[in-house]
């Protein structure tokens, strides 16, 4: 079962990946972006860090309500709204529960994947981050280890996609050739999950 303790770990994990890999996140988002994917990702997280610290939320639910919450105050550009409604749907889907089963969690971040393809209107092959969730949440059944293969294999995958959707789109063909760097932040994600259950 994983309780507030374990989505606390996820959080701080989360932050401090994306505190060692900024520097490569806005590189990626360099050629097809603003180049502030990744300063705008480490504020987020630092903020979510800080304030999970001050405010010790007791639920799963409540953890990562708090942690989306502060991620769409925070974060600059697209990534705050759609990585703050992902965790905060993901939160609001576990509700109030002190413990949750790793299928229940499975479920609610599907949820939450749901809601970031209803607010951005993208879908699998369209250059975005989702190209690293919907895999991962398909592959969640299989554990933690599973999910973050599969989200890693989906951000390598965008390469030779071109972007439909987002900043990148605006690029068309140019956009061929690059990692999308959203994909690689959400692989990021979920490969804290596997570090926050000590995998």
């Amino acid at each position: 079962m994983l309780d507030a303790a374990f989505f606390r770990r996820w959080m701080t994990a989360t932050a401090a990946s994306v505190d060692r890999e900024a520097e490569r996140l806005t590189a990626l988002d360099s050629p097809i972006g603003d180049a502030d994917h990744g300063s705008n990702l480490q504020r987020g997280f630092h903020a979510v860090t800080a304030e999970l610290e001050k405010e010790d939320p007791q639920t799963p639910g409540a953890v990562l309500t708090l942690a989306g919450r502060h991620l769409i105050s925070t974060v600059g550009g697209a990534s705050g709204p759609l990585y703050g409604t992902l965790l905060r749907r993901t939160g609001k889907a576990l509700g109030d529960a002190g413990e949750v089963s790793e299928a229940e969690f499975a479920q609610a971040l599907r949820a939450g994947v749901d809601a970031v393809m209803t607010l951005g209107g993208a879908a699998p092959g369209d250059k975005t981050m989702i190209d690293s969730l919907v895999p991962a949440v398909d592959a969640l059944s299989d554990g933690f280890t599973a999910a973050r293969a599969a989200a890693e294999e989906g951000a390598l995958a965008t390469t030779p996609l071109q972007a439909r959707k987002g900043r990148a789109s605006y690029l068309g063909e140019r956009s061929i050739g690059h990692q999308d760097p959203g994909a690689t932040s959400s692989a990021l994600l979920i490969a804290a999950l596997t570090e926050a259950a000590g995998e």
